[in-house]
């Protein structure tokens, strides 16, 4: 089994923005994480992160066909980002959407999500914490739905 875990604008910044909404953790220690959790379950996870909408839907087109699902945290490109979105109509394997923040707690423009409506679910306000879980979530939704 192979998970994208695909990451949108600013998220390379982690560590430096905002501790209230996104903890101190670097994101290269995110990312070791990830990669730690999910070869011990037993997935191998490609993680990207691009702060450019074309990067990151040229990366979901390239590496989709050869991969069961997808982990994303849009960032920003989350409120609005369409063609982001299309790319992962497009990409034709199921997603789950994380976000650190908990955005539905946080402004009303943050609460808008032109993902989770392509996603199977939902992650968020759980921290870095809230990758492992949707990675979980998604294991757990392909075995089921072989």
């Amino acid at each position: 089994m192979k998970i994208l875990v695909v990451n949108g604008p600013n998220l390379n910044n982690l560590g430096k923005r905002d501790e209230s909404h996104y903890g101190s953790e670097l994101f290269s220690d995110v990312i070791i994480t990830i990669e730690k959790f999910s070869k011990e379950a037993g997935v191998e996870t490609n993680c990207f992160q691009s702060n450019s909408e074309g990067e990151l839907i040229s990366f979901i087109q390239n590496e989709a066909s050869s991969s069961d699902g997808i982990v994303i945290n849009a960032g920003a490109l989350t409120h609005y980002g369409l063609s982001l979105r299309d790319s992962l109509i497009d990409s034709k394997i199921p997603l789950v959407e994380i976000h650190i923040s908990n955005i539905h707690q946080r402004e009303k423009y943050r609460r808008t999500s032109v993902v989770e409506s392509v996603a199977i679910g939902q992650v968020a306000g759980f921290g870095t914490s809230g990758y492992l879980y949707a990675i979980e979530l998604l294991i757990h939704y392909l075995e089921n739905a072989a």
